[in-house]
């Protein structure tokens, strides 16, 4: 009869720890998504959140669809961070940043002067 309690308080230890995990990575996002001037509460719903980025960033809201498919979600990632990139008046030096060390470059981009300048793919494909 212990061991089931023991079990069950390590369970809800892991799912407070994953919630407490997803909520410090999905901060910065929040604050990228309100210097765009889109609810930063978006940031925290799965899939979601990725429909407001595309949005931010100028693509259509059906390449939610292509972060499903394997490999090619890469090639969509790296779009879209690209086009976040820019959007936010940065060059593909930033992009990388945003590839290898997210976390930080979208702290950079909240908390730092950048300045949201417009839905960067809009601007290229007009």
């Amino acid at each position: 009869m212990g061991s089931g309690v023991l079990a069950s308080a390590g369970g809800a230890g892991v799912v407070i720890y994953v919630i407490v995990v997803y909520l410090i990575a999905v901060i910065p996002l929040a604050g990228v998504f309100n210097k765009a001037e889109e609810p930063a509460w978006a940031a925290f719903i799965p899939f979601y959140n990725y429909f407001v980025l595309l949005k931010i960033v100028g693509r259509p809201g059906w390449w939610l669809i292509l972060y499903f498919i394997p490999l090619v979600n890469i090639v969509v990632a790296i779009i879209v961070l690209y086009d976040l990139s820019k959007s936010f008046g940065h060059g593909v030096g930033f992009t990388i940043g945003l590839i290898l060390l997210s976390w930080i470059f979208l702290l950079v981009l909240w908390l730092g002067s950048s300045r949201y300048t417009g839905p960067a793919a809009k601007a290229t494909t007009a």
